[in-house]
């Protein structure tokens, strides 16, 4: 070979080799080995990202759980759920329709029963109890009470009633001597009183004092279960109502009607002393 084209050819050797030299001596990485890199740093950079977005995602998600209204806290409890006003007009609807029916069968049924039975068992019960003896006997009863209001009605005063007189002991009554009651007192009204009947207060008021003390106690009041009331025990009380219309409360009045009983009936409270002796009345 000629020594020029020598020349030329160990100069490409020597520029390549300093080249290969400069290729293995070179820091920067092959090809492969950056794609390599890459790779891991995609890897990486994708791990990275879906281990946020899974946080957040959780994040959010228990978020929503906490905040759901739906879902069930312990401790607390959820409100009735109200019945819709639809679901109520047809609960209120559905009644009354079958409050109808029900009427309607029973008034069907009792007819079915009135004409398979003739007449009608209430009516015929009633026409009964009427025609039998004891529906006689109320039937007159109620007439007779309808007469006695009628003629009620119709009642006049036309006199004062008398009473029978109780004829005085053979042997005269005993007289009773009494010290004069205290004054303010029903004994001392009464006491007062004796003389406008024609007796002697001093010698008739203890024989009424005898009697009006076992009678009533002198009590305006005294009630007995027979009727009898007031401090003469008059029976019925209503009639004092002659001589006064507070017959119920005024001892006067009682007391006036008792003098005038014992005048008309025994002539003397001594000598009606001496019949309730005997008889434990008067």
């Amino acid at each position: 070979m000629p020594d020029g084209r020598r020349a030329t050819v160990s100069g490409a050797m020597s520029n390549s080799t300093a080249a290969s030299g400069r290729t293995a001596l070179s820091p920067r990485p092959a090809v492969s080995d950056r794609m390599a890199l890459s790779t891991r740093t995609v890897v990486s950079d994708s791990t990275a990202v879906s281990d946020r977005t899974g946080v957040s995602e959780r994040t959010a998600v228990s978020d929503r759980t906490a905040l759901h209204p739906r879902t069930a806290v312990p401790g607390r409890k959820r409100p009735p759920a109200r019945r819709s006003r639809r679901g109520v007009r047809a609960f209120l609807l559905t009644t009354v329709a079958a409050a109808v029916v029900i009427a309607g069968g029973a008034e069907l049924m009792l007819e079915n029963f009135v004409s398979s039975h003739g007449d009608d068992p209430l009516a015929l019960k009633i026409s009964q109890i009427q025609t039998s003896e004891s529906g006689t006997l109320l039937e007159k009863a109620r007439e007779q009470t309808i007469l006695m209001t009628a003629a009620t009605k119709s009642f006049k005063v036309v006199g004062s009633p008398t009473l029978a007189k109780v004829p005085p002991p053979t042997q005269g009554a005993p007289t009773v001597y009494a010290a004069p009651p205290n004054p303010g007192t029903a004994q001392a009204i009464a006491y007062n009183m004796l003389p406008s009947y024609g007796w002697s207060a001093s010698g008739q008021f203890g024989c009424l004092d005898n009697i009006y003390s076992r009678e009533s106690g002198w009590r305006y009041n005294a009630a007995n279960a027979s009727g009898a009331y007031g401090i003469p025990q008059a029976l019925p009380g209503s009639k004092m109502a002659q001589f006064g219309s507070d017959w119920q409360t005024n001892p006067a009045t009682q007391i006036k009607w008792g003098l005038w009983y014992i005048q008309n009936r025994y002539g003397s409270p001594c000598n009606a002393w001496a019949f309730w002796q005997g008889h434990s009345w008067y």
